[in-house]
């Protein structure tokens, strides 16, 4: 599994492997990673109207964390997509730095149906009795009942931009193949290999000339879970079929290079990526004032 590589300070957790379903989201730090307190990013939501709600979707509701702008407005919305470790303090905090910027941001806990990831601990087990069975089609269902609820909340219909991080960002790749109506997509080290099965039959790899928007790739060149020349392979089927397509990769980042709150954080290279997020949105059209 491509996620598998690059998660230090694990702990033993015994994992409940059915009936459990989350009803909120993680409050603090994953339990899952050894976290970086001192270096962790901090975005207040002073300005701003953020917190948990609830997204409909077609067979109930998944619990989401959304922030954006304390007034009146139409905001452009940018959709997140979690890593394997739910929704927690970090991605929650993502969503706030979009909203300061004039953002609706939403990241919906997607495997809340499968297990509680508030609770896991172990990274292995975590994948294979979560991850490994949440059914793709459903993912692209779910994005989409999560745009709906951004739509329906004050973002813009001719606005609508996702990203994600890890298998956030593989999941990135697949809804930017999936959704007509995206106009932006940002990929960061999203996985884009994996072994094909009956729920998760295609890679990002294979998919990667199918993209309906724009897509940007933040990657690592020391990540041995992503292979430089899978991400290349990538961006050459997309550039063949016509497609908007950059990649950035940073020499010396390893896997999770953004991810503030761990180890594997490089604050000079998740700087530089978040502004060329930034102005990837905003050079096609994902921008507040639209």
């Amino acid at each position: 599994m491509d996620d598998m590589t690059e998660f230090g300070g694990l702990r033993g957790y015994k994992l409940a492997r059915r009936g459990v379903v989350m009803t909120g989201l993680i409050s603090g730090f994953t339990l899952a990673t050894q976290r970086v307190e001192a270096q962790a990013i901090h975005t207040d939501s002073t300005g701003l109207d953020a917190g948990e709600t609830q997204i409909p979707t077609t067979d109930g509701k998944l619990p989401a964390y959304y922030a954006k702008p304390a007034r009146h407005g139409q905001f452009p919305v940018i959709l997140v997509n979690e890593e394997i470790f739910g929704v927690h303090e970090y991605i929650k905090d993502v969503c706030r730095r979009w909203a300061k910027l004039g953002y609706l941001a939403v990241a919906t806990e997607y495997y809340a149906r499968i297990g509680d990831l508030s609770k896991m601990t172990d990274v292995h087990q975590i994948v294979t009795d979560v991850i490994s069975k949440a059914p793709d089609a459903q993912y692209m269902s779910d994005l989409d009942s999560t745009a709906a609820w951004a739509l329906a909340n004050g973002g813009s219909s001719t606005r609508v931009g996702v990203m994600g991080f890890c298998r956030g960002g593989r999941q990135t790749w697949l809804y930017a193949a999936h959704s007509p109506h995206l106009k932006a997509a940002v990929a960061f080290y999203g996985p884009l290999l994996g072994t094909p099965t009956p729920i998760q039959p295609q890679s990002a790899l294979d998919l990667a000339a199918d993209i309906k928007c724009p897509l940007l790739g933040l990657y690592g060149g020391q990540d041995p879970s992503i292979p430089v020349s899978a991400v290349r392979e990538a961006e050459a089927k997309a550039k063949a079929a016509h497609k908007t397509i950059d990649i950035v990769i940073y020499p010396d980042a390893p896997h999770g290079f953004h991810a503030d709150y761990r180890p594997s954080y490089r604050q000079a290279d998740a700087a530089d990526a978040w502004k060329r997020a930034i102005a990837w949105f905003h050079r096609f059209g994902v921008m507040p004032g639209g």
